[in-house]
This record gives structure tokens, sequence and C-alpha cells, in this order.
């Protein structure tokens, strides 16, 4: 049997998308986290000021999904996250115990 983890992620996502866009890319990420992992908790943090510009925006928009997996998904995940438009940054942490 293949140990599990816990992980979150945190993802950003340009306002450029407007609002329908957003949650179609919530509830992409989401379908797939259930369908490889177990999904734990979803928590919007919504319109938030960036740091800094990221492709010349100045805000997006912020979600923490909280998820066990196998060790192998969160590189998938963050290979779908790279290559997916709309996401402008992207992290996944190992909890620790």
């Amino acid at each position: 049997m293949a140990v599990k983890a816990n992980y979150e992620t945190v993802m950003i996502f340009s306002l450029k998308q407007g609002e329908e866009g957003i949650q179609a890319l919530i509830e992409k990420f989401k379908a797939l986290i259930e369908k490889n992992a177990t999904l734990q908790n979803v928590d919007e943090w919504g319109k938030r000021r960036l740091a800094y510009l990221i492709n010349k925006e100045s805000e997006g928009y912020y979600v923490l999904m909280n998820f066990e997996s196998e060790a192998a998904f969160p590189a998938e995940l963050d290979r779908i996250f790279k290559i997916t438009d709309g996401v402008m940054r992207s992290m996944i942490i190992k909890k620790g115990e």
C-alpha cells in the first residue's frame, strides 16, 4: 500500500478570467484533486492585492486547497498548473505531521 501525506496548495488566478472563468478553474482543480486524492478543504480567499506585478496585473484571486495523496500526484498537479491559462502562480507544500 502506498504511503499518503497531507499537502496544501495555494493558487492565484488571473482576474482577466472573469468570475465565471475563475469558478470554472476552481471546479476543474477540485475535480482533479478529488479524482486523484482526498480533498479535505477548499478555502477561497478571494481577490487580493499582489506583492508585485505578475503579467502586468496587481491583483489576483487566491484559493487554498488541502488534500491527502500519494507522493506522485503533487508533481502532476504542479505540471497541470503550469500549463493552464489563468493560473498566475501556484505552490504545493507537504505539510508536517
